[in-house]
């Protein structure tokens, strides 16, 4: 951020400006409620707006509006809030908004605002800013190109060290990130390699960058997909990636910043869909009804199997009549099944997501898990029967019945619930939506029959 460097929000720093824009908004303390927001860092401003009423944002963002750094403030503002506000801003302001914007963050603004209202913004903004954020827009906003900044520090190979300083020393204040140099060659921009500023430093003024650069340079293309964009720069521990297009011309970088936005984004993405609550993001801000539209389909599911269980058990009713003892022990057994299903599924979808599992060798990880249910069934199967055996003394088998039962049903959903995303993941399928409802309703429905089969076998029923 250009300027002053401004103080992040610490504990329970957040609710004390939260209070205190509240409290200078109602007494209408212009003046004081801008000084605020000018010493307080755009992504904490944005934090704050989303625990403020419509009205109070509205009319805190009017004084914002007054300011320099509402480009930045509406780049870090949650999507919906910044619709939200941006709805009544005429064209011609928005375009001078746009203007102090990073390019990257500029495209991201007019992608998610209706099409009319963008294309209105895009007539008014200058040539050469319009076509450098349609160059940016034509790109899938979840994938490297769409992520991209096209202000990178670029070199001709055949420069000197001395010259590449003072290109440096001209150009770094507009440019994205300068730690990195990339060296190019040819008319067409192509990438040859990479130089750290602090590499370029320690060479003597005279040396080519061709003879100094590292030509090991990792890449990403435009369409590479953001999640593996984000791989790539946690994998290597870089500051950014250059991304090129198919012709390997350099058009643009990925800084860690956006990085850190997209691993967060995909495991928020990847824990609701997990949990059963859809995909979308921002689900705690929208709307009683629209968050219970985005979570119904979802919970179908498990209202299905419910109903599947429900007649399994029905299928069973003379045996309950004959041994009510069983009926006790129903929850559990689909409880344990269902908990160790959920678990192997969790942790197979963060192992696919983070590269840990060789997608190669899926019998490896498919035996593993199922060893790992087939002991937890050992252990907790032996507790509850021989909790079942003296808390019930008819039928004395019963115990057999219970212990079985949970061992059998653990083992089955360890497998199934690693088995599932596995397929899926072959199937370029995305693996976190086998882990919600369908996985632990599966394995409801199986543990029930397979409980009940047990029971016909040792009760003799």
């Amino acid at each position: 951020m250009k300027g002053k460097v401004k103080k992040e929000l610490i504990g329970s720093e957040g609710l004390v400006l939260l209070d205190t824009i509240r409290r200078l908004n109602r007494r209408n303390a212009v003046d004081r409620l801008m000084k605020v927001l000018n010493k307080t860092h755009p992504a904490d401003i944005a934090w704050v707006f989303r625990h403020l009423t419509t009205n109070e944002r509205n009319h805190v963002f009017n004084i914002i509006a007054q300011s320099s750094a509402v480009g930045e403030f509406l780049s870090e503002l949650d999507q919906a809030i910044m619709l939200e506000l941006v709805e009544n801003l005429t064209p011609k302001f928005m375009v001078a908004v746009i203007k102090e914007m990073a390019s990257d963050d500029a495209a991201d603004l007019l992608e998610a605002l209706p099409g009319e209202v963008a294309a209105e913004i895009r007539k008014l903004m200058g040539r050469e800013d319009r076509e450098e954020v349609e160059e940016l827009m034509q790109y899938h906003p979840q994938t490297a190109g769409g992520l991209m900044s096209p202000d990178f520090m670029a070199l001709d190979g055949e420069l000197s060290v001395g010259d590449a300083i003072k290109k440096v020393q001209e150009r770094s204040e507009e440019m994205e990130m300068a730690f990195y140099l990339y060296i190019t060659h040819g008319d067409e921009g192509h990438l040859a390699g990479v130089l750290s500023l602090r590499e370029l430093l320690t060479h003597p003024p005279y040396r080519q960058l061709k003879n100094i650069m590292n030509p090991n340079v990792i890449s990403v293309n435009t369409d590479t997909d953001q999640e593996e964009a984000a791989h790539v720069v946690s994998q290597y521990n870089i500051l950014a990636v250059p991304v090129v297009d198919g012709s390997y011309k350099l058009v643009g970088i990925v800084t860690v910043d956006d990085i850190i936005d997209v691993i967060r984004e995909e495991a928020t993405e990847d824990f609701l869909q997990m949990a059963g609550a859809g995909k979308d993001r921002e689900i705690l801000l929208k709307s009683t009804v629209s968050n219970a539209y985005t979570r119904a389909p979802w919970l179908f599911a498990s209202w299905v199997g419910g109903i599947v269980a429900a007649v399994v058990i029905t299928l069973f009713e003379e045996e309950l009549q004959k041994v009510l003892a069983l009926a006790a022990f129903i929850p559990i057994v689909m409880g344990m099944g269902g908990n160790i299903g959920t678990q192997s599924s969790t942790i197979v979808v963060r192992g696919i997501a983070t590269g840990r599992i060789n997608m190669q060798e899926l019998s490896k990880v498919i035996f593993k898990e199922m060893r790992v249910g087939l002991l937890l069934g050992t252990f907790y199967g032996l507790i509850l029967g021989v909790f079942a055996f003296f808390s019930y003394s008819e039928p004395v088998e019963l115990g057999l019945v219970v212990g079985f039962s949970v061992l059998f049903a653990m083992t089955l959903a360890a497998t199934v619930g690693t088995f599932v995303p596995l397929v899926l993941k072959r199937l370029d399928v995305d693996a976190a939506v086998a882990t919600g409802p369908f996985v632990t309703t599966s394995i409801d429905i199986f543990g029930v029959i397979t409980y009940f089969f047990i029971a016909k076998l040792f009760l003799d029923i």
